[in-house]
């Protein structure tokens, strides 16, 4: 009997793909094979110019991602962790962040450790009311080791997220949205339809233009001011030149919708 496959990729409409982590037996946690079999669905992604949005879940009605296998961990040694397991989550984790497509987070249940490391690679995270939050390495004797460490103190303040590692105590979803974690919490009933919504509402606008500003974004956030303030400068002056800035005018002008065709 062959196993279910780790990833799904559904396109239930235009411009949208769900991408779903479907380990539910193990809350799933993510091993070596599912990272790389992520890997490879997520290159599918990319290269798809039929998808404008990825919306990120996970399988079952418990978690998201419950973190990586213990066992595993348990039984490997630190050279052997850092040219295997490491190397290869480092790898996923930073091309699923600097996508130049949009990335949705729909946060069905438990995101633990590198659950919540996923999810601060993800541009925009909404969870259910039943989600939990938290980095519990260091209750193991570790630490977030999947770019955790480096990704929450550049989105939340250093002193919550050091609190967070320290203690590796779990969140809610509304201590996470208070912390600047996820953008927004909703009854877990309704957490897809959300997250569609949101979707579709990027959909609708220019692919090259959503591609430029999130390489604005993302390039400038590692830039000083004066660096990132030109980078922006010459950024915008290339979205001028596109079709789909003209088109985005003249519909403004001719009050009427705009028909983004990513040229």
């Amino acid at each position: 009997m062959t196993e279910d496959p780790a990833i799904l990729i559904e396109k239930p409409e235009d411009g949208i793909a769900v991408l779903t982590i479907n380990r539910p037996k193990t809350l799933n946690a993510l091993d070596i094979p599912s990272i790389l079999e992520l890997e490879a669905r997520w290159v599918e992604l990319e290269a798809d110019n039929d998808v404008r949005v990825i919306v990120v879940t996970g399988a079952g009605d418990r978690a998201f991602v419950a973190g990586g296998d213990i066992a595993d961990l348990n039984s490997r040694q630190g050279l052997a962790h850092y040219l295997e397991f490491a190397e290869i989550i480092h790898r996923v984790f930073r091309r699923i962040e600097t996508i130049d497509k949009p990335t949705i987070g729909a946060i069905n249940g438990w995101a633990l450790g590198g659950g919540t490391e996923l999810t601060l690679c993800l541009d925009i995270r909404i969870a259910a009311d039943s989600a939990r939050f938290g980095l519990p390495e260091i209750t193991l004797g570790l630490f977030p080791g999947a770019g955790g460490t480096q990704r929450i103190q550049r989105q939340i303040p250093l002193c919550r997220a050091k609190e967070l590692m320290f203690t590796g105590d779990h969140i809610t979803p509304e201590e996470a949205v208070e912390a600047g974690l996820i953008n927004r919490v909703v009854p877990k009933g309704e957490l897809m339809e959300s997250a569609m919504e949101t979707a579709r509402k990027i959909a609708s606008k220019s692919p090259l233009v959503l591609k430029l500003l999130k390489r604005t974004v993302g390039d400038g956030g590692d830039m000083p001011m004066s660096a990132a303030i030109a980078h922006e400068q010459a950024m915008i002056g290339l979205v001028l030149d596109s079709e789909d800035a003209h088109e985005g005018t003249a519909a403004f002008l001719q009050k009427r919708d705009p028909s983004f065709t990513g040229r």
